[in-house]
């Protein structure tokens, strides 16, 4: 086995359970992606040509019109609202965000406005759109999205996520039959969704998905859909988008890992990944406070992960204080925490090496154990983890 390059440059060897996490690297970077960038690496090329390449084989995948590939999918929204505001305007792609178009206004349901590492609001704002917020941040209406739409409209934004509220809003389909009656294109936010088809099927103008969670791809955004729409997103890489540009290498290789996507076999994936979630079971089951549930994804992708409930008392440690208990050790292992407070977390088996799963399920028992065996419950105020969380940031670099 080679030398592991994080320890040789002193980093810790996390092991993610967490999930395709930007601040965990994303995803596994499959064989036929790091081939392809190789191979580009040392070549020049027409980028604009080698894009239009990429359109292609991103059409074929996503059953759009056309597309291509940006930084990032975070990219891809203030792309594609820059393009919708702007047209096929020159000037005004190059004034943006100071908009001199009128029509900028933005539609996004108030329960969709999350943050993803940053909030969504702000990619819609950094292409100079106006967030029109629309419901509250359980319910949205159809007459709450109708009246909000106005000759000052220039798209409206739905983002799939675990992080939305997933009850009381508007669902796909609504949201894009309220906007098409009125004219208005419909951006999709998929970042981390497995369906590459589906929301252009369901009406979409153009959907924007990460080259670098589920594809396996170099870090990187995906922007398809309707060919005007798409054209226009596309131009906004002579103003706003210049700074979100990607290289030969990322548009490569993630034409590779799309086309890698077609032959993956995916049952082959799940059913090993199914054997993971079952191993932690075992492990977990019939451990005093501890209760384990495997549970699919709540955004309907084709994977389950673990929901790990604590009971503080029976366990001797809170779900935080074990989430960072396993955070802290050797090898650390890295968990689903977004919602620790409620007393669980979660773990994703989406982005183990093989043996990995051992790893877990050795590192669990430990801290379990360890656990149960001291004499105090293990219990820090939950406050304290919410302070520390930026801590790290806020001192780079040392």
């Amino acid at each position: 086995m080679s030398e592991d390059i994080r320890t040789s440059i002193g980093l810790r060897p996390v092991i993610n359970v967490s999930g395709t996490m930007t601040s965990l690297g994303a995803s596994i970077v499959v064989p036929e992606a790091i081939a392809a960038m190789s191979s580009i690496l040392p070549q020049f090329v027409e980028i604009n040509d080698l894009q239009r390449k990429a359109s292609a084989v991103i059409a074929r995948l996503t059953g759009g019109e056309a597309g291509f590939v940006t930084a990032s999918c975070s990219a891809g929204i203030s792309l594609a609202v820059a393009g919708a505001i702007t047209g096929n305007n020159l000037l005004a792609i190059e004034k943006l965000p100071d908009v001199v178009p009128e029509k900028n206004e933005v539609i996004v349901q108030m329960g969709h406005v999350v943050s993803y590492g940053a909030p969504v609001d702000q990619a819609i704002r950094l292409a100079g759109g106006k967030v029109v917020l629309v419901g509250q941040a359980t319910s949205t209406h159809r007459f709450h999205m109708e009246h909000a739409i106005t000759e000052k409209t220039a798209a409206a934004v739905y983002v799939v996520s675990h992080h939305v509220v997933d009850y009381g809003l508007l669902n796909l389909k609504e949201f894009v039959e309220i906007a098409h009656a009125k004219g208005i294109p419909v951006i999709v936010d998929a970042a981390s969704e497995y369906d590459l088809r589906i929301f252009l099927e369901q009406g979409a103008d153009v959907a924007l998905y990460s080259g670098h969670k589920f594809l396996g791809g170099p870090t990187s955004g995906i922007v398809a859909g309707k060919k005007e729409l798409v054209r226009n997103a596309f131009l906004q890489n002579m103003g706003i988008g210049r700074g979100m540009k990607v290289g030969k290498e990322s548009i490569f290789g993630v034409m590779a890992a799309l086309e890698a996507w077609e032959k993956r076999d995916h049952a082959g994936i799940r059913e090993r990944e199914t054997s993971y979630l079952n191993l932690w079971k075992q492990t977990l089951d019939g451990r005093p406070g501890v209760t384990a549930l495997i549970e699919p994804d709540p955004t309907s992708n084709p994977l389950d992960r673990m929901r790990v409930i604590i009971d503080t008392d029976e366990a001797h440690i809170t779900a935080w204080d074990l989430a960072d208990a396993l955070g802290r050790g050797s090898p650390p292992i890295i968990v689903r925490d977004h919602e620790v407070e409620h007393r669980y977390f979660y773990l994703d088996p989406c982005n183990l090496h093989p043996g990995q799963e051992k790893m877990v399920a050795s590192r669990l028992a430990e801290e379990l154990d360890k656990a149960r065996a001291s004499n105090e419950i293990i219990a820090t105020p939950i406050e304290n983890r919410s302070k520390r969380r930026f801590e790290g940031v806020l001192k780079w670099p040392d």
